[in-house]
């Protein structure tokens, strides 16, 4: 049975490795290298510029430990979250890719697989957006409130409110191909599938440090600075007011998002919905501004993933 207290500064870091293989990855994210010998976690820490609490706060909330994470280094935690985003965008999920072209029939004529890397590539273009705007926008907002700027008309809630697991698409993905690819001994896509699984569990640990580890850091900074008087802040009571951007689609738009998938052009969506092919176009034109998806591949898995079409309907 492993032993389940907390990691400590002191412990061996090899220790923490032979407990917790997966630690291997997060090192790695955090920029330290292995042959680290029988160096404490404080020394590795020390010798790769790593703020030892923030490690010892993610480790421990990975491995299902007591976690502290009052004393966590957001500049340190930014570094380990970008680092993984690199990881995942440029490494796993291209790798994965390269494993599901090697294990399925792709030459065109099975349409399972060629829906499958459709399927799949949609869903990377999501998790890139995801993590693109993560980068671009909520870092650069913390790191103007370690220079002791509030931004006004937003804080961090705003984005905690919005930030939802990049994970569910992916395990719904291993779920069509184990329904719906019927090839048997097929030991490279079994292998695929091992890999999926494992990066769908990665992604769902990755959004949970953000939620749990990272938002309560910079609520905290947010609280500092607006009790001395930094900046003029948003209240949180204000931020619940404000409206949602993000519209739901009307019964009309479901209706074409449906045909779209099911490969009819606006000319036949138009006869069978008994509308003139430019009120269709608007129509498509309104759910690419509304679910940011542009092509009918984007549509094709909108429909499924949001259970609007059956996949036995795609053609």
């Amino acid at each position: 049975m492993k032993d389940k207290r907390s990691y400590q500064p002191d412990d061996r870091m090899l220790d923490l490795v032979r407990n917790d293989s997966e630690l291997i990855l997060v090192m790695g994210r955090f920029g330290i290298s292995l042959g680290f010998g029988e160096r404490t976690v404080r020394e590795v820490c020390i010798l790769h510029d790593v703020d030892v609490m923030t490690f010892l706060a993610v480790v421990n909330y990975i491995t299902g430990r007591d976690c502290r994470c009052e004393n966590v280094s957001l500049p340190t935690l930014i570094r380990y979250l970008k680092q993984s985003h690199e990881y995942f965008l440029d490494f796993n999920l291209p790798n994965i890719r390269r494993k599901l072209i090697e294990s399925i029939d792709c030459s065109g004529a099975s349409d399972i697989a060629m829906l499958i890397i459709r399927f799949y590539d949609d869903y990377v273009m999501a998790v890139r957006k995801h993590m693109d705007y993560e980068d671009e926008h909520v870092f650069k907002y913390v790191q103007q409130l370690l220079d002791g700027q509030l931004k006004y008309g937003y804080t961090i809630s705003e984005f905690a409110k919005r930030h939802s697991s990049i994970s569910d698409k992916l395990k719904e993905l291993k779920d069509v191909i184990i329904r719906c690819y019927p090839e048997k001994n097929n030991y490279l896509l079994n292998a695929a599938l091992l890999e999926i699984i494992a990066c769908e569990q990665d992604l769902t640990s990755h959004c949970l440090i953000e939620d749990n580890l990272f938002v309560p850091a910079v609520k905290r900074i947010e609280k500092q600075l607006q009790e001395k008087g930094a900046a003029p802040g948003l209240a949180e009571s204000n931020l619940q007011e404000r409206k949602d951007k993000t519209e739901a689609l009307s019964e009309r738009e479901k209706d074409i998002v449906c045909c779209v998938a099911k490969g009819m052009s606006n000319k036949e969506i138009a006869d069978a919905l008994f509308l003139s092919v430019h009120t269709v176009t608007t129509h498509r034109r309104n759910i690419s501004a509304k679910l940011q998806i542009h092509t009918a591949a984007g549509l094709t898995i909108y429909a499924i993933s949001n259970k609007l079409v059956n996949i036995d309907d795609i053609q």
